[in-house]
Protein backbone atom coordinates (compact mmCIF):
# COMPACT_ATOMS: atom_id res chain seq x y z
CA UNK A 1 0.00 0.00 0.00
CA UNK A 2 1.38 3.39 -0.97
CA UNK A 3 1.50 6.32 1.44
CA UNK A 4 2.25 9.98 0.80
CA UNK A 5 5.10 11.01 3.07
CA UNK A 6 6.22 14.61 3.57
CA UNK A 7 9.93 15.13 4.09
CA UNK A 8 12.03 18.18 4.87
CA UNK A 9 15.45 18.37 3.26
CA UNK A 10 18.10 20.81 4.33
CA UNK A 11 21.74 21.58 4.85
CA UNK A 12 24.21 24.40 5.30
CA UNK A 13 27.53 22.91 4.21
CA UNK A 14 29.02 22.29 0.78
CA UNK A 15 27.11 22.85 -2.46
CA UNK A 16 23.75 23.28 -0.76
CA UNK A 17 21.63 23.46 -3.94
CA UNK A 18 23.53 20.61 -5.59
CA UNK A 19 23.13 18.42 -2.50
CA UNK A 20 19.37 19.11 -2.41
CA UNK A 21 19.10 18.15 -6.10
CA UNK A 22 21.00 14.93 -5.41
CA UNK A 23 18.79 14.20 -2.37
CA UNK A 24 15.65 14.58 -4.53
CA UNK A 25 17.17 12.24 -7.14
CA UNK A 26 18.00 9.62 -4.50
CA UNK A 27 14.56 9.90 -2.90
CA UNK A 28 12.87 9.34 -6.27
CA UNK A 29 15.20 6.41 -6.95
CA UNK A 30 14.90 4.67 -3.56
CA UNK A 31 11.79 5.85 -1.73
CA UNK A 32 9.13 6.37 -4.37
CA UNK A 33 7.64 8.86 -6.79
CA UNK A 34 8.13 12.54 -6.00
CA UNK A 35 4.69 14.16 -6.12
CA UNK A 36 5.57 17.71 -5.09
CA UNK A 37 8.47 19.90 -4.09
CA UNK A 38 8.55 23.36 -2.60
CA UNK A 39 10.81 26.18 -3.70
CA UNK A 40 14.18 26.34 -1.98
CA UNK A 41 14.17 28.46 1.17
CA UNK A 42 17.19 30.06 2.77
CA UNK A 43 16.87 30.03 6.54
CA UNK A 44 18.80 31.01 9.61
CA UNK A 45 20.17 28.14 11.73
CA UNK A 46 17.64 27.03 14.34
CA UNK A 47 18.84 26.36 17.88
CA UNK A 48 22.52 27.21 17.26
CA UNK A 49 24.82 29.72 15.59
CA UNK A 50 26.55 28.94 12.30
CA UNK A 51 28.30 31.11 9.72
CA UNK A 52 26.44 29.55 6.77
CA UNK A 53 22.66 29.72 6.39
CA UNK A 54 20.59 26.63 5.59
CA UNK A 55 18.71 25.88 2.43
CA UNK A 56 15.55 23.85 3.08
CA UNK A 57 12.93 22.26 0.87
CA UNK A 58 9.81 20.20 1.51
CA UNK A 59 8.96 17.27 -0.74
CA UNK A 60 6.10 14.80 -0.91
CA UNK A 61 6.92 11.26 -1.97
CA UNK A 62 4.48 8.41 -2.63
CA UNK A 63 6.21 5.46 -1.04
CA UNK A 64 5.67 1.75 -0.50
CA UNK A 65 8.32 1.73 2.23
CA UNK A 66 7.30 1.25 5.85
CA UNK A 67 8.00 4.20 8.16
CA UNK A 68 11.13 2.54 9.57
CA UNK A 69 12.37 1.50 6.12
CA UNK A 70 11.87 5.08 4.90
CA UNK A 71 13.80 6.39 7.91
CA UNK A 72 16.62 3.94 7.14
CA UNK A 73 16.78 5.10 3.53
CA UNK A 74 16.77 8.75 4.61
CA UNK A 75 19.69 8.11 6.97
CA UNK A 76 21.58 6.18 4.26
CA UNK A 77 21.07 9.05 1.80
CA UNK A 78 22.26 11.59 4.40
CA UNK A 79 25.46 9.56 4.89
CA UNK A 80 26.04 9.28 1.14
CA UNK A 81 25.62 13.05 0.86
CA UNK A 82 28.36 13.63 3.45
CA UNK A 83 26.47 13.82 6.74
CA UNK A 84 28.59 12.88 9.72
CA UNK A 85 26.67 12.22 12.91
CA UNK A 86 28.60 12.52 16.18
CA UNK A 87 28.78 9.45 18.40
CA UNK A 88 27.09 11.41 21.18
CA UNK A 89 24.31 13.87 20.32
CA UNK A 90 25.34 17.30 21.59
CA UNK A 91 22.57 19.45 20.12
CA UNK A 92 22.14 21.01 16.72
CA UNK A 93 25.05 21.44 14.32
CA UNK A 94 25.94 22.27 10.74
CA UNK A 95 25.51 19.48 8.19
CA UNK A 96 25.61 18.72 4.49
CA UNK A 97 22.18 17.08 4.49
CA UNK A 98 19.32 16.41 6.84
CA UNK A 99 16.26 14.47 5.66
CA UNK A 100 13.44 14.44 8.20
CA UNK A 101 10.12 12.61 7.96
CA UNK A 102 7.55 15.26 8.87
CA UNK A 103 4.37 13.30 8.06
CA UNK A 104 3.85 9.68 7.00
CA UNK A 105 0.30 9.85 5.72
CA UNK A 106 -1.85 10.59 8.76
CA UNK A 107 -0.11 8.00 10.93
CA UNK A 108 1.05 8.80 14.43
CA UNK A 109 4.25 6.90 15.25
CA UNK A 110 5.76 7.12 18.71
CA UNK A 111 8.89 4.97 18.88
CA UNK A 112 11.47 7.15 20.63
CA UNK A 113 14.33 7.56 20.13
CA UNK A 114 14.08 5.89 16.70
CA UNK A 115 11.07 7.53 15.06
CA UNK A 116 8.42 10.05 16.08
CA UNK A 117 5.92 11.14 13.41
CA UNK A 118 4.57 13.73 12.99
CA UNK A 119 7.95 15.32 13.60
CA UNK A 120 7.98 16.36 17.25
CA UNK A 121 8.81 20.06 16.82
CA UNK A 122 7.66 20.73 13.26
CA UNK A 123 4.82 23.02 14.39
CA UNK A 124 7.34 25.26 16.21
CA UNK A 125 9.65 25.79 13.24
CA UNK A 126 8.91 28.31 10.50
CA UNK A 127 11.64 26.78 8.31
CA UNK A 128 9.59 23.55 8.25
CA UNK A 129 6.13 25.06 7.97
CA UNK A 130 6.79 27.60 5.20
CA UNK A 131 8.00 25.12 2.54
CA UNK A 132 5.46 22.53 3.71
CA UNK A 133 2.66 25.09 3.25
CA UNK A 134 3.67 25.36 -0.42
CA UNK A 135 3.03 21.68 -1.13
CA UNK A 136 0.46 20.64 1.51
CA UNK A 137 -1.36 23.75 2.79
CA UNK A 138 -4.54 21.97 3.84
CA UNK A 139 -2.93 18.79 5.22
CA UNK A 140 -4.04 18.39 8.84
CA UNK A 141 -1.62 17.54 11.62
CA UNK A 142 -3.02 14.24 12.93
CA UNK A 143 -2.50 15.17 16.60
CA UNK A 144 -3.07 18.94 16.62
CA UNK A 145 -5.97 18.91 14.14
CA UNK A 146 -4.77 22.08 12.42
CA UNK A 147 -3.81 22.48 8.76
CA UNK A 148 -0.24 23.30 7.83
CA UNK A 149 -1.34 26.84 6.93
CA UNK A 150 -3.05 27.23 10.31
CA UNK A 151 0.09 25.98 12.06
CA UNK A 152 2.17 28.48 10.08
CA UNK A 153 -0.19 31.34 11.00
CA UNK A 154 0.15 30.44 14.69
CA UNK A 155 3.90 29.79 14.65
CA UNK A 156 5.78 32.13 16.97
CA UNK A 157 9.22 31.29 15.53
CA UNK A 158 10.64 34.55 14.17
CA UNK A 159 13.49 32.94 12.24
CA UNK A 160 14.17 34.31 8.77
CA UNK A 161 12.76 32.14 5.99
CA UNK A 162 12.69 33.35 2.41
CA UNK A 163 12.58 31.87 -1.08
CA UNK A 164 16.02 31.76 -2.64
CA UNK A 165 15.06 29.72 -5.71
CA UNK A 166 11.58 28.91 -6.97
CA UNK A 167 10.47 26.45 -9.61
CA UNK A 168 13.21 23.91 -8.84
Amino acid sequence: MSVDAHLLLGGNQGDREGLLAEARRLIAQRAGRLLAQSPLYETAPWGFDAPQRFINQAVCVRTDLSPLALLGECMNMERELGRKRPEVHRGYSSRTMDIDIIFYGSLVIDQPPTLIVPHLRMHLRRFVLQPLADIAPSFRHPLLGLSVVELLERCTDDGEVYVCKSGV
